[in-house]
């Protein structure tokens, strides 16, 4: 997937495309709400039935450490994040290559998870890259695939909470 990183020129935007744009950026949000909040379901929602979900622990590798297909098969996935005391994922920069049922972005998140540990509480901070392919199906966009790219991770101790 390769995104031009020029200055974008918006001077000729139909009301379709500025829609669609801040639908997908919705969308993209929404993601990171519904995992904060623990909405699986709604997380799920997010997605098409046959999405394809692949999770790149390291970056720097071709090969992904999971390949998910399938809408259903995203539940384990995020039901884990209950596994973890709190979440929250900082959205940042989101790049989008539009057309009229489909875009490609690029968007960045820098994503918390604190966990206990009997006593002791750890901070897990990942930098992430999501590689999006989305699909507008009947008037609503969803992730058709969805590429976690994590490019790096730091866990430290925290005090008490």
């Amino acid at each position: 997937m390769t995104l031009s990183m020029q200055r974008p020129d918006h001077r000729d935007l139909t009301s379709r495309e500025v829609a669609d744009r801040l639908a997908i950026r919705e969308l993209v949000d929404a993601y990171a709400h519904c995992a904060d909040r623990r909405d699986v379901e709604g997380q799920m929602s997010l997605f098409t039935a046959d999405t394809e979900f692949l999770v790149y622990m390291d970056s720097r590798n071709a090969a992904p450490t999971q390949a998910i297909h399938g809408r259903d098969g995203l539940r384990p996935v995020f039901e884990n994040l209950s596994t973890y005391e709190a979440t929250t994922h900082f959205n940042g920069q989101c790049t989008v290559t539009w057309a009229p049922d489909s875009a490609t972005g690029i968007s960045y998140c820098l994503a918390h998870h604190v966990r206990s540990d009997g006593p002791g509480r750890s901070l897990m901070i990942a930098s992430i890259r999501y590689l999006d392919h989305f699909v507008k199906l009947d008037g609503h966009w969803y992730f058709r695939q969805r590429k976690l790219m994590v490019d790096w991770i730091d866990t430290r101790p925290m005090g008490a909470g």
